[in-house]
């Protein structure tokens, strides 16, 4: 129930850290797989490369925060494949800063990347998903969308909306048989978190029960199930895989 063989998947935000992760699990378990990047072509290329036949790949380019470049994504998956199944919301931003001294661009452009470009794909897919009875719909959040954090107000905030939208996707779509789930993670070793310092993320390591940095693979894996037929009752959660950080 776990092989996802014959099913297309799109992934935004896939040329590195989670989305790449995300990627290469679909891709192994028999997904074509559609990398999406914003500016780093030779890194979703990279991505592409790591996912092996018989699985096929499309890399593509598109800010996914416009509306018709999110389109123009689904209708260049739908010419490649004929078909998207699941599609992995998972391109997203942060630019922090305490509230009282954040530019109004600054809030603009993460809720645009972290919030909108989720409703554009989700809108997107929902035709072809539709006809077919049958897609996951599954966006990457965060912790600080359900705790907060400070210093991260429009990134708490935008990924707190994901929250919203996921559970109201999944009401409406239910009934054709497409389930909409977020995952949660508190923080995942990428290069973003390596930026923190060793300083920073002894004290942030210090918060987690669970006592460590969760890795790309486990977001992954659990995206992989959520994706999967074994996971078909499962619609409107908020999983978070953070160590234990949120409970």
């Amino acid at each position: 129930m776990n092989d996802l063989t014959g099913k297309v998947a799109l992934v935004t935000g896939a040329s590195r850290g989670i989305g790449r992760a995300i990627a290469l699990e679909l891709g192994q378990r028999g997904c074509d797989v559609v990398i999406n990047y914003h500016s780093n072509i030779a890194s979703a290329q990279e991505t592409a490369a790591q996912i092996a036949a018989p699985s096929r790949t499309l890399v593509h380019q598109a800010d996914v925060s416009i509306a018709q470049e999110a389109s123009g994504l689904v209708e260049a998956a739908l010419a490649a494949f004929g078909r998207v199944d699941i599609l992995v919301n998972n391109a997203g931003i942060t630019l922090d800063g305490l509230s009282m001294r954040m530019p109004e661009e600054d809030w603009d452009q993460v809720l645009a990347t972290n919030l909108k470009s989720a409703f554009n794909c989700a809108k997107a897919v929902q035709r072809s998903m539709l006809r077919q009875r049958w897609g996951r719909i599954i966006s990457i959040g965060s912790v600080a969308g359900l705790m907060g954090n400070a210093g991260q107000a429009n990134y708490s905030a935008a990924k707190a909306g994901l929250v919203g939208l996921t559970k109201a996707l999944a009401r409406e779509l239910a009934p054709r048989g497409i389930t909409v789930n977020l995952v949660a993670p508190g923080f995942i070793a990428t290069d973003m978190t390596a930026s923190l310092g060793e300083e920073i993320l002894a004290k942030v390591q210090a918060l987690i029960p669970l006592q460590r940095l969760g890795k790309p693979d486990e977001v992954a894996r659990l995206v992989g199930y959520l994706a999967s037929d074994a996971a078909a009752y499962i619609t409107g959660q908020v999983i978070a895989l953070d160590g234990g950080m949120s409970m």
